[in-house]
């Protein structure tokens, strides 16, 4: 067969396959991903694993050369002449498919199962659970509050009830990622509904960063006095001025919705109230 015609009937062969389709086939080649000649197809392997969807379970998952394997298809290629698949959708079918069932937005409950050091797992109500983790949802640090937090414990417990957004399904890890801080109001927003250019705030100093000070305006929101708005004349250092703690009145320069950037200025206190 020459490699026009090889690639015209590989063409032909991965246009006959749709995403979510399960394919089998022979492992022919290890290396950072599995090459897979799929049935059908001897010709060359046209299907690939990649290191992460070989397995939800302990990694690098074992496949050796001639091993037989059935794989789901996640992404088709024909511009390449690929088909990339996922051994694990195989791995736990019911899983797989009950995370593909979730829709983004959709709102779905269940309990902290626990909490670790990089986020949140939470079992959820409905579903399988997970063959390694302590739950199929997942909740990342900033995905938990609109507030700043030292700890996970500050927002959540072990065995509370929570209900989240569903963010993404993490094929990766065969994870439902959530959001708790989704279902909630946004207090920049509710902030940004009130506050006005001009408008002068009281606040607390909360930090001092080499270009400015961040000022706590209300128990949820702070905004940054840039270097330059702490006072008339030149500062070289925010200590200078201000201090951790200190009160002051600032005049917001800017509110930025979109970055939920909050802009302040204390130099320009004396002409706002004048």
């Amino acid at each position: 067969m020459s490699r026009v015609s090889d690639d015209e009937e590989s063409r032909k062969f991965l246009a006959a396959i749709q995403v979510g389709d399960l394919l089998s086939g022979t492992v022919t080649e290890l290396d950072r991903v599995v090459s897979v000649t799929l049935d059908g197809f001897p010709a060359r392997p046209l299907g690939f694993v990649g290191s992460l969807d070989r397995t939800w379970g302990q990694w690098p998952a074992a496949v050796e050369v001639g091993q037989r394997i059935t794989a789901e298809v996640t992404a088709i290629d024909l511009d390449q002449g690929r088909a990339w698949l996922s051994m694990a959708a195989t791995e736990h079918p019911e899983l797989w498919t009950f995370l593909k069932s979730l829709c983004t937005g959709a709102v779905v409950s269940g309990r902290v199962a626990s909490i670790e050091r990089f986020g949140v797992f939470v079992a959820l109500n409905d579903g399988p659970d997970h063959p390694v983790f302590p739950g199929v949802g997942f909740i990342t640090f900033p995905e938990l509050s609109w507030r700043n937090f030292e700890a996970a414990s500050d927002v959540v417990q072990v065995g509370q009830i929570v209900s989240c957004e569903f963010l993404q399904f993490d094929t990766t890890h065969g994870e439902a990622r959530l959001s708790l801080r989704a279902t909630q109001p946004d207090p920049f927003q509710t902030l940004a509904d009130t506050a006005t250019v001009g408008q002068t705030l009281q606040g607390q100093v909360t930090k001092l960063v080499p270009f400015g000070a961040f000022v706590r305006v209300t128990n949820d929101i702070e905004g940054l006095v840039h270097l330059r708005e702490l006072a008339w004349t030149p500062v070289d250092a925010p200590e200078d001025v201000v201090q951790v703690g200190d009160e002051i009145t600032v005049v917001v320069t800017e509110i930025d919705r979109q970055r939920r950037r909050l802009s302040l200025s204390r130099r320009r206190v004396s002409a706002a109230l004048e």
